[in-house]
């Protein structure tokens, strides 16, 4: 195989995922395949900047591929696993040779160096004859489109662990609804292979024993999105707090995200439950319907009309008044929870509202059975879902 033809099958057949042990079995398994009989990669547990030393850092070897009673070989030969001899030396490239057998072992070690960060170290051994340099120059290349790849994998993982932190925090303690209002609510990030969204859910205790339930979701994932939804969530709660209805409260944030400049789209439901007269007030802005179970475990979607986004500064949000009896469940939810690849919103939409559920079971076992029987913990988008059921309570009259 030509040198062209070579390079072409290392970035095509390295660093395919952003798993960083993956990345090392792609580059030990393909140094197997072109030049040597066994690979292997001792990965450090955290980078470090090129050039210092990195002796007694931990780090485990992993990767190996090829005849592992190569490397075992060589290991008993020298006393120590290859690679360490180049972490404690300190040296870029190590060739070295074993000839006290019948056969000679031949051996390599390489630094997994890029953007001047220090990720391992890659071990490659062969029988018979010495490596070329044109074959060393080819496995330092390979060393290091790996060492790229092992970065960019944990810059993503930090970004990823970083967004998932701050939106676990922020959704960590939602606002006290009124006594009278049991609630459950649960957030699935979705997996490894996204960033985070802007998911997000809120409470806010009112006067007169009423609750404003929220929820809503900024457009985007990652990190920006995850601020974005905090800085959402907070003028939300400011201005729900004014006892404004639940449209005007859409109204007044929208205007004030307008006028603060520049910011991410969002969806948001507002629910605003008075138990006293067993009612919901809602208002939406872009966001899905909230789903109603009643007592015998059928559901429906609630009718109302659906305003632009919040951060758009179109406006025109109007409400809609529903009837609640203690005995319904009131169900918000983001896409996440219904979409899937290829299907129709309404379809999606319908397969909730379809759903028939174990009767007479509490807030959170209901809640339960909606993301077990929608396999919500698979979905390929952040789920955030919050429910909402009216308590009874004998002798109680709402105050303030």
């Amino acid at each position: 195989m030509g040198p062209v033809a070579w390079v072409e099958e290392a970035v095509e057949s390295i660093g395919t995922t952003l798993d960083e042990r993956t990345t090392c079995a792609e580059l030990a398994g393909f140094l197997c395949r072109q030049m040597c009989d066994a690979a292997g990669v001792d990965l450090l547990s955290e980078d470090v900047p090129a050039g210092r030393h990195a002796r007694g850092l931990a780090s485990s070897p992993v990767a190996a591929a090829g005849r592992s009673a190569l490397l075992e070989a060589w290991t008993a030969h020298s006393g120590r696993f290859p690679s360490d001899q180049a972490l404690g030396e300190g040296r870029p490239i190590i060739a070295s040779d074993d000839v006290s057998g019948s056969i000679p072992r031949r051996a390599v070690s390489v630094p997994l160096l890029a953007h001047g960060r220090l990720y391992g170290v890659l071990f490659a051994i062969r029988t018979g004859a010495a490596f070329t340099g044109q074959e060393i120059a080819g496995m330092h290349y390979a060393a290091r489109l790996a060492a790229v790849h092992i970065g960019h994998a944990r810059r993503h993982t930090a970004v990823h662990s970083t967004a998932l932190n701050l939106q676990r925090a922020l959704l960590s303690e939602p606002g006290r609804p009124h006594p009278n209002l049991d609630l459950a609510s649960r957030y699935l990030p979705a997996g490894r292979g996204a960033l985070v969204g802007g998911d997000w859910f809120e409470t806010v205790r009112l006067h007169y024993g009423r609750t404003l339930l929220i929820i809503g979701d900024v457009m985007g994932h990652g990190l920006d999105a995850a601020v974005d939804m905090n800085a959402y969530r907070s003028m939300l709660r400011y201005v729900a707090s004014t006892e404004l209805p639940p449209h005007r409260v859409l109204q007044q944030v929208d205007a004030a995200v307008i006028e603060d400049g520049p910011s991410r789209p969002a969806t948001c439901l507002l629910v605003r439950v008075d138990p006293a007269r067993g009612a919901a007030v809602l208002a939406s802005a872009g966001h899905l319907p909230p789903a109603l179970f009643a007592d015998d475990g059928t559901g429906d979607l609630l009718d109302l009309t659906v305003g632009p986004p919040l951060g758009t500064g179109v406006g025109g949000f109007e409400q809609t008044v529903h009837g609640l009896t203690p005995h319904d469940t009131l169900v918000m939810f983001t896409d996440g929870l219904v979409e899937r690849r290829g299907e129709d919103i309404d379809t999606s939409l319908a397969r909730l509202a379809g759903l028939c559920l174990s009767p007479t079971t509490g807030v959170d076992e209901l809640l339960d059975q909606i993301l077990v029987r929608l396999e919500a913990h698979s979905a390929e988008d952040d789920v955030a879902v919050l429910a909402a059921r009216m308590r009874h309570r004998a002798g109680h009259h709402p105050s303030a």
